[in-house]
């Protein structure tokens, strides 16, 4: 079988030919693509690359986006950890800042890896770098924690969606809280079967997550956005390392978020019409970065 439709048989796959995940979604690029090994490994070491450059500057350089929305809040994060007096894991608070590190690049015109969009690029490797420090990952184990993500990114947006536009926030930062929670699992040597469970808790507490950012913007609310993503798959992972399952499987919860999805209102799909940006305060945002207020989606009667 060259490739894979859902999460059931991607972990049944796995466990019949006992190899992890990233393994199978290597197998599955090279029998679509055509493409050697060696090719599509290098390719993601050079996806690595980038992704760790945008950590490395979110994290240590005053990034400021020009709208003036974003910048500096990674940086801070890192300052708040080296004083010692912070209240979540240490682990969790380094995902939250680089996961941001990443927004804040991408918010000021850096240079990113979609994964699985702009918008929601911080949490894979925000979860990555954080957890390979306190791993001591090497370099394969990082390459293949993206492959991972990957496959789970695949099969999201086979069957639901991945952008904000179609699905909202939920289809972006949801689908990319899952991928980073089934890589997290096979980072730490849980089971397939356990990424599928880790898949299944990180997205359906994003469930219905909405797509309104303030002024058009990819920055407000979205890079705090994937700060909660990094801090959710973490915890999604840890539960199903844990053995902790969930009720609705991975590939019904996907179901669930297409469904919610395809019924959420325009306003509420990446328009700035609704939501945050509809505030008085996003309202006054755009206005003095655009020159105008923007819009507001009419409601119907009752809502």
């Amino acid at each position: 079988m060259a490739h894979f439709r859902s999460i059931k048989e991607l972990v049944e796959r796995c466990e019949r030919e006992q190899k992890p995940i990233s393994e199978v979604m290597i197998e599955a690029e090279m029998a679509v693509s055509g493409r050697s090994r060696e090719e599509i490994w290098r390719q993601m070491a050079q996806n690595l690359e980038v992704m760790e450059q945008a950590v490395r500057r979110g994290i240590t350089e005053d990034i400021r986006s020009r709208s003036g929305l974003s910048g500096g809040a990674a940086k801070k994060v890192q300052e708040y950890l080296a004083r010692g007096t912070f209240l979540s894991g240490h682990t969790v608070l380094d995902a939250v800042s680089k996961a941001m590190a990443v927004n804040e690049v991408n918010a000021a015109m850096g240079t990113i890896v979609a994964t699985p969009t702009a918008g929601a690029a911080g949490v894979v490797p925000g979860t990555l770098f954080a957890l390979s420090e306190k791993l001591e990952a090497t370099r394969e184990q990082q390459i293949r924690f993206l492959f991972t993500a990957g496959a789970i990114g695949y099969i999201i947006a086979n069957n639901a969606f991945i952008a904000g536009a179609t699905g909202g926030c939920q289809a972006e930062v949801g689908s990319a809280t899952a991928m980073a929670a089934a890589a997290i699992v096979e980072m730490a040597g849980g089971t397939p079967r356990q990424s599928g469970e880790a898949v299944a808790i990180a997205l359906k507490n994003l469930l219905g997550l909405v797509c309104d950012p303030v002024a058009g913007l990819v920055e407000a609310p979205c890079v705090k956005r994937n700060a909660m993503g990094a801090a959710v798959a973490l915890v999604a992972a840890d539960l199903a390392l844990a053995g902790v399952t969930s009720v609705i499987p991975p590939d019904e919860v996907i179901e669930a978020m297409y469904r919610i999805g395809a019924s959420m209102p325009r306003a509420l799909k990446e328009t700035a019409l609704g939501g945050l940006a509809a505030t008085p305060t996003g309202r006054a945002l755009a206005a003095k970065i655009f020159g105008r207020a923007p819009a507001i989606e009419p409601q119907p009667p009752g809502e």
